[in-house]
């Protein structure tokens, strides 16, 4: 368990397992660092079980963990935070929203992505909201990764040469976006919503910088498979 002492008043950070596909083990426990808190949103905790992690919380309905299970997470010391079964947010919503009020700047967040593509895509789509725009939220899936850039920000990318970038616009066009270190740059250009025209640049170097002028910017990183791939 990771103990709440290193609480997020120091560290700002939270790994959050959701419920859906994790696709790599040795990748999540990689993602975990010590003094994270780390939060289970419902079924999210039987990743946790998996890994031989206890997680400091556990939130949701509970409509995907045995009664068993969350018992013997609590027999450990884990937190429960229970919420009803009609409700009108996700579990992982939910643990988003525990960590930002536990004060976490950066949170990642595995497993959120799945066979249903509602849940899936709502994940996607979490980091847009303005409840979440003092934390860097990232969402991690073996060898990708997923992150929001908002207007006004910038923010550097670590990678390797070959690794693609993809930038999407949300809610509208995305305006004055500059890149360096990529194979095809941008120069304060535009990036119209519904368009593909940022899809699979590639990083020339171990970095790449991105700013937004105005709009939301939807980050996904591909790393490039070695020999070390992941299992």
């Amino acid at each position: 368990m990771h103990e709440e002492g290193n609480s997020l008043s120091t560290t700002r950070r939270a790994v959050i397992f959701a419920n859906g596909v994790l696709t790599s083990q040795p990748a999540a426990l990689a993602a975990i660092s010590a003094g994270d808190i780390v939060i289970a949103a419902d079924g999210g905790a039987r990743h946790c079980s998996l890994l031989g992690i206890t997680p400091d919380y556990i939130i949701g309905d509970f409509d995907s963990l045995e009664t068993q299970e969350l018992q013997r997470f609590q027999d450990a010391g884990s937190k429960v935070i229970r919420h009803p079964a009609r409700k009108d947010y996700t579990d992982l919503e939910l643990a988003l929203r525990h960590a930002c009020s536990l004060g976490a700047t950066e949170i990642v967040v595995l497993g959120a992505l799945g066979a249903r593509w509602d849940q899936s895509l709502a994940n996607l789509l979490l980091p847009a909201s303005d409840e979440f725009s003092k934390a860097q939220v990232r969402l991690l899936d073996d060898n990708q990764e997923v992150l929001l850039l908002r207007g006004g920000d910038s923010i550097t990318i670590g990678g390797a040469p070959g690794d693609t970038l993809s930038l999407i616009p949300l809610t509208g066009d995305a305006t004055g976006v500059r890149t360096s270190g990529l194979e095809y740059p941008l120069q304060g250009e535009t990036l119209a919503f519904g368009s593909t025209r940022g899809i699979s640049n590639v990083l020339l170097a171990e970095e790449a910088s991105i700013s937004l002028q105005d709009g939301l910017l939807l980050c996904v990183i591909i790393h490039a498979k070695t020999d070390r791939e992941r299992t």
